[in-house]
């Protein structure tokens, strides 16, 4: 399953509705659970991101359609990274050989 590292900034909708944070992003997990996604963390945070997420999702197709939905919700702005562990990391080098 390709992995994802996903930084989220409030926007001012999701600002105005901070109180309601947990309970939007316990939705969000159980509609994307149900869709096949694993979601390994999910972490409020300070700094320039307001919300960081590890996602293992069944295709990237998948993954930009979950993206979108919740892009498209209007609490966050996103910018997703995909994430290699080690031994997907050691197959890509022996291919750049």
């Amino acid at each position: 399953m390709p992995r994802y590292v996903v930084l989220y900034k409030f926007t001012a909708e999701g600002a105005k509705n901070i109180r309601e944070t947990v309970k939007r992003t316990r939705q969000t997990r159980e509609q994307t659970e149900k869709r096949g996604f694993k979601v390994q963390a999910l972490l409020w945070t300070q700094g320039p991101y307001d919300l960081v997420s590890i996602i293992d999702a069944p295709s990237e197709d998948a993954m930009m359609g979950a993206m979108a939905n919740v892009v498209a919700a209007g609490n966050v702005s996103s910018t997703t990274l995909r994430a290699f562990d080690e031994k997907e990391m050691e197959a890509i080098l022996k291919q750049a050989a």
